[in-house]
């Protein structure tokens, strides 16, 4: 840890991750004017000093009046973030390279409302919003999503500016959520291996040799010996011929199988590739991994399962 993470994380309190509900304290609140706060208290110094050399009356008031309102936005800027509550909301898988969408939770608990509250990440765009009394929001924080396995959004800014914009009170939180980022999918893949695993029974361009059972609309990843060319007579449907009498020859994307000039990362972006496609085509399919193996199947959570699969391989716990 740097110096400067060092004295962040003792000046903020943050010791990493907060798991569950999060409520910002008043030693969690901190204050500093703006711009145009210092330029209003560098305006009412001469205002003050003429006010005294010309024993001006009606110049006490209005240095006074204005110091008194300074004063007064100072206290509700503190108010309107003491006692907020974040709770860790949803965070959806994506594939590297895109935006991951980071939900909170704004709770605001007691009955006064708190208006113009502003939350962000450290590397992402500004959510605004108004909070009712005993009301509670959810946003949704952006953040990109560079590399595969599991990403935290990091520290949560906080801030308001309100009543007057003189003040600004914020305060960091780190809640305890996460997001799988899988392995982003090569742009021009090879075709699908249809039945490429090593001793996968049938044939390895087809589904069985022996029996005809009828004509299927035809999928890319099938031979062209399969297709039913009488079929495009009169400007019909292409179809394929579909054989039975053996196990039906399957994409198994297999990790011993794939060329050895290739590297991790773009092994995985391939087998995540070969992955989308299938899903596409609704094929089933295997996946073979060093320590992991999923027989084929077509349904949803197969397909997520692997996809997670390949962003966890090799990667770091998040």
């Amino acid at each position: 840890m740097t110096l400067r993470a060092a004295f962040d994380a003792w000046l903020f309190r943050l010791t990493g991750p907060e798991p569950g509900r999060i409520v910002l304290g008043q030693r969690r609140v901190f204050l500093l004017p703006t711009r145009a706060g210092m330029a209003f208290g560098l305006a009412l110094a001469p205002m003050l000093l003429a006010s005294v050399n010309y024993n001006l009356s009606l110049g006490y008031l209005i240095t006074f009046l204005l110091g008194g309102l300074g004063i007064v936005a100072i206290l509700h800027g503190f108010r309107n973030l003491v006692g907020l509550a974040i709770l860790p909301g949803k965070a959806e898988p994506v594939f590297a390279g895109s935006q991951a969408a980071f939900g909170l939770i704004l709770a605001n608990d007691r009955d006064q409302p708190r208006p113009a509250l502003d939350a962000r990440l450290q590397e992402g765009s500004a959510v605004v919003l108004d909070l009712g009394g005993n009301e509670q929001k959810s946003v949704c924080l952006m953040r990109h999503a560079p590399h595969r396995g599991w990403l935290r959004p990091g520290r949560v800014r906080l801030e308001t500016r309100y009543p007057l914009g003189l003040i600004r009170a914020w305060s960091y939180v780190e809640p305890d959520m996460r997001c799988l980022v899988y392995p982003r999918p090569e742009t021009d893949p090879p075709p699908l291996p249809l039945g490429g695993r090593e001793g996968a029974a049938g044939a390895r361009s087809g589904e069985g040799v022996e029996d005809f059972l009828g004509l299927r609309p035809y999928r890319p990843p099938d031979s062209p010996r399969r297709i039913a060319w009488k079929s495009l007579s009169g400007g019909g449907e292409l179809l394929a011929k579909q054989f039975s009498g053996t196990e039906d020859a399957v994409p198994w994307l297999d990790w011993r199988m794939l060329p050895p000039g290739l590297d991790q990362e773009a092994k995985l972006s391939r087998l995540a590739a070969w992955l989308v496609q299938a899903r596409r085509l609704g094929l089933p399919c295997g996946l073979s991994l060093p320590g992991f193996e999923r027989p084929p199947a077509a349904d949803d959570g197969h397909f997520l399962a692997c996809l997670r699969a390949l962003a966890e391989y090799g990667a770091p716990e998040g």
